[in-house]
């Protein structure tokens, strides 16, 4: 750099020394004052406006030293014309028109860089034009949205020819996205080891340890999981160990290979790659419900249950989803706007762990010098210390119920605000960190926290409604509950209409009749409903291009499976597709062969065994998620949103194949995994793609570890069938009660052995009409996202909104209300004016706090509650008093007071 203090010389950027892979041709000197200097180091968020303003002219090469990445960056600016500038900024104006994940302010600076660009300047440019939108209109939103925000200089333009090309170098180099420039890097360096033995060693031994635990503790209430983030903690020291026990380049022979154990140091691309292994397959598989509710005597009990069918069950359900990843990259992984927020803590973590802060980490944000891991550090110490309080030592703050307990005999008082048995009213519900965060608080954006917690209200007052105007016999049952019940208001008891082979007896069920819904299950069902023909038709008309597209893209996968398809750089300009294209793709033929093989598997368990089930049902569930694939990828890689296809195809085939619980169990696995796991590993194909990690490698690790995980998972099932007493039992003494298992029997025997045509068409016809009503509300939603107020139709999701009707039976508003306050101060209020800080430390802490509660749940398992030590108190025992603890009368109005002593239709008239 140069020795003159009133410049700094960015000559030719070291791409050896900092791992950047970039072109061959040097580039060339360019000379910025200090202050400049400080404006870019401030807008990639190396140091803060008050930083810059208070040193502002000290930001010479001996005061400061520059990261990797900001130096990189500068060199783009560098590198960068004016000309080719404005017209970047000119496509991502119309790219990002509408995007709901482009900072609104960011996207008013970049209409006000191309307006105010010199005559000759903006002349000279043929790219796209730029909205119809006067400099005065954009000047005057800008300063109304000024007003309300602080701390962003860089929305000022202080030096257009310098901020134009950052703003540009920022879009094409790096991200739009402030989320993505906060937990990745604007290069790559493909010679950093990553595809070693090592990787898959340590990988799928955790993947062996946490397939034990999630499914030994799936079908215990509470479950105990590890997460990703606990194994994150685990896979960091095993790595550094392997590392240190292992000399160096030490090698083995192995089917006629040279295998390197010890390449060198562990790498962050290394950690990154285990983590994805274990990610992959870190869920228990759905068709374990399965094996559970046909094997065991207190469902099914069937005995033809082969560990045969049990393979090809588990493998068909779980590696459809696999192949459906495969085919859907170009739509959910490719694309930039595709951001998946939930994946982004993964990321943050594992920067946290692995990438020290050698550079700018002197530079105070805000007056916070502390690096990202120390700040990881003390806040997961400080979160599995606290964990304790609310999970052991005072359980009343994890369901702060507080309101229930001025009257805990208060039935409506329960209704309204209680946590266990109502539906949550209140505005201090939790102070449990594992119930704030349930509904990803601190991950997915803010707007899409707002629209679902918007439906959430909504609910609540038509739940109501519902209840108050005893709508269906509502009122003489729980206002708030997943449960069935019977005609004297008690929990329905399936084998009351079932003979001795489990099947559908009418005579008896004419005896017992049919089971009731409470008020807020009758709301979320309605909810699903709707739900399902208003996503597809909302999406098809706002969003056709894209919706058109993805069809598109996923028909030439499909059809030109023989291809590797590497496209990075050719059909999908965004810088990290750009770097992507250094590594070979994953031919889609492979994937393509694991769909067919899958589907081939899925058919012998329909043709070989007695199933019920007919083969047109295996092409049916295959057809309906690809049909929804599209949208609901398209929605949850945006949003953050997502939502299952389990009631949808419980309905279809309930009224294709009456009074047959087994063909509805065994559809239902397709119906639902098949979409639930291709986001699964859909998910894991873009946290490779922000990580530039080879997408081959991560190929065979999400195959090697599902496979493993499909294995381990029927062993651990087959071995609790066979040897723990009592499972399933609502009182099993290590509460291996199997909640999961037993909705999933509820829902056969309703859905399936009663059958929809009774229950929608005789006990609730009114749910039928909630399909058309999906379909008639996209008309004014449609509507108003074109021609309403920008302000207000920017943020506004109405699938989501719709969404927060299924956030209650069981939950309710008090898993949500707390979660919406720190959306609300981190996902806006701190994004809006703290953006550098935020950028930092936002997703270290969901991390961190998110690590310290699951590494806290488990040592409380095992060290405490597992020994049955329970402290019995005030505090552990008043938040179940009363009507939130099931005591006294917990309807608003008795049985006994209906006609004849009994809810529901009269006997003799069952459907």
């Amino acid at each position: 750099m140069s020795s003159n203090p009133e410049y700094i010389e960015l000559s030719s950027f070291d791409p050896g020394a900092q791992g950047v892979n970039r072109e061959s041709s040097a580039s060339p000197s360019f000379n910025l004052t200090p202050r400049q200097v400080g404006l870019v180091l401030s807008r990639l968020g190396v140091i803060s406006e008050d930083n810059l303003k208070d040193n502002e002219d000290q930001f010479t090469p001996e005061a400061w030293n520059i990261p990797p990445e900001s130096e990189y960056m500068l060199n783009k600016i560098n590198d960068l014309s004016t000309d080719k500038a404005i017209g970047i900024l000119r496509d991502a104006i119309v790219e990002h028109r509408g995007d709901v994940n482009f900072l609104h302010e960011d996207y008013l600076l970049l209409e006000r860089l191309v307006h105010s660009a010199p005559v000759e300047e903006s002349s000279s440019s043929d790219k796209i034009d730029v909205d119809e939108v006067s400099e005065t209109q954009i000047q005057e939103e800008f300063q109304t949205f000024l007003k309300s925000s602080k701390h962003k200089q860089y929305l000022k333009i202080v030096d257009w020819n310098l901020q134009v090309r950052l703003e540009a170098a920022l879009i094409a180099y790096h991200s739009p996205y402030p989320e993505i420039r906060a937990i990745t890097d604007p290069y790559d360096d493909p010679s950093i080891p990553v595809d070693t033995f090592r990787v898959y060693a340590i990988g799928l031994f955790w993947t062996l340890i946490g397939s034990i635990v999630n499914n030994f503790f799936v079908h215990r209430l509470p479950s105990i999981r590890l997460g990703s983030h606990t194994i994150q903690l685990l896979l960091y020291p095993s790595g550094k160990l392997w590392e240190k026990a292992i000399p160096y380049h030490t090698s083995i022979r192995l089917f006629g290979y040279d295998i390197d154990l010890n390449p060198g140091p562990w790498t962050y691309k290394e950690m990154m790659l285990s983590t994805i292994i274990y990610s992959g397959a870190s869920g228990t598989p759905y068709s374990v419900y399965n094996i559970v509710v046909m094997k065991l005597d207190r469902f099914y009990g069937l005995k033809w249950v082969s560990w045969t069918f049990q393979i090809l069950l588990a493998l068909s359900t779980q590696c459809l989803g696999f192949g459906f990843a495969g085919i859907m990259r170009k739509v959910c992984i490719y694309p930039a706007k595709a951001l998946w927020p939930t994946i982004l803590p993964t990321i943050a973590l594992n920067r946290a762990l692995m990438k020290s802060e050698v550079t700018g980490s002197d530079a105070p944000i805000y007056g916070w010098k502390i690096s990202r891991y120390s700040f990881f550090c003390i806040a997961f110490l400080g979160s599995f210390f606290y964990n304790w309080i609310p999970a052991y030592f005072f359980k009343a703050l994890s369901t702060f119920n507080w309101p229930t307990w001025f009257n805990s005999k208060s039935v409506h008082l329960t209704n309204i605000t209680g946590s266990l048995e109502g539906l949550g009213l209140n505005p201090f519900p939790s102070l449990d960190w594992n119930i704030l965060e349930g509904a990803g608080c601190l991950t997915i954006p803010f707007y899409t926290y707002a629209n679902q917690y918007l439906g959430s209200l909504l609910a609540f007052g038509v739940i109501l409604i519902v209840y108050y105007t005893n709508t269906s016999w509502t009122g003489y049952l729980k206002i708030n509950s997943n449960q069935l019940f019977n005609d004297k208001g008690d929990v329905f008891k399936v084998h009351d209409i079932l003979d001795d082979n489990n099947h559908f007896d009418n005579g008896k069920y004419q005896k017992v009749g049919p089971p009731y819904f409470s008020a807020a299950n009758l709301v979320l069902y309605g909810a699903y409903f709707c739900l399902y023909p208003f996503a597809i038709l909302y999406h098809v008309a706002t969003e056709w291009e894209s919706m058109k597209s993805g069809f598109v893209n996923t028909w030439k996968s499909l059809t030109n499976f023989r291809k590797s398809d590497n496209i990075f750089g050719r059909d999908f300009n965004d810088p990290h597709c750009k770097m992507m294209a250094n590594y070979e793709e994953t031919p889609n033929w492979w994937f393509t062969m694991i769909l067919l093989l899958s589907t081939l598997f899925a058919l012998l368990c329909v043709t070989l065994y007695p199933t019920e089930t007919p083969v047109w049902g295996i092409f049916f569930t295959i057809g309906i998620n690809f049909l929804f694939l599209i949208p609901l990828t398209t929605i949850a890689s945006v949003t953050g949103f997502s939502f299952g296809l389990n009631v949808l195809v419980e309905l279809i085939v309930g009224y294709a194949i009456p009074n047959s619980g087994l063909a509805l169990v065994t559809l239902k696995a397709y119906g639902y995994n098949i979409d639930s796991q291709a986001s699964n590993y859909i998910t894991d194909q873009k946290l490779a793609h922000y990580t530039k990690l080879p997408p081959r490698a991560i190929f065979k690790g999400q195959l090697m570890a599902t496979l493993l995980n499909v294995f381990v998972a029927l062993v651990v099932t087959n071995w609790q069938l066979e040897n723990i007493e009592d499972f399933c039992d609502p009182h099993q003494k290590d509460k291996m009660t199997c909640p999961g298992d037993t909705t999933y029997f509820f829902s056969s025997v309703q859905y399936g052995v009663i059958g929809p045509s009774k229950v929608f068409s005789g006990l609730y016809p009114i749910l039928k009409w909630c399909f058309l009503l999906g379909a008639i509300l996209v008309i004014p939603c449609a509507w108003f996202k074109k021609y309403g107020p920008p302000k207000f139709t920017r943020y506004f999701q109405p699938t989501i909104i719709i969404g927060g009707f299924l956030l209650y039976a069981p939950y309710n508003m008090s898993y949500f209300t707390g979660g919406f306050y720190l959306s609300y101060i981190f996902m806006y209020h701190i994004k809006k004016n703290y953006l550098a800080w935020w950028e930092k430390y936002n997703y270290v802490l969901t991390s961190a706090l998110s690590a310290g509660v699951a590494v806290s749940a488990l040592m409380i398992f095992f060290v405490v509650q597992y020994s049955h030590a329970s402290l019995h108190w005030w505090g552990n025992e008043i938040n179940t008093l009363g009507v939130e603890g099931g005591h006294g009368i917990t309807t608003w109005l008795p049985v006994s007071t209906s006609p004849d002593g009994y809810i529901g239709l009269r006997k003799g008239h069952f459907p």
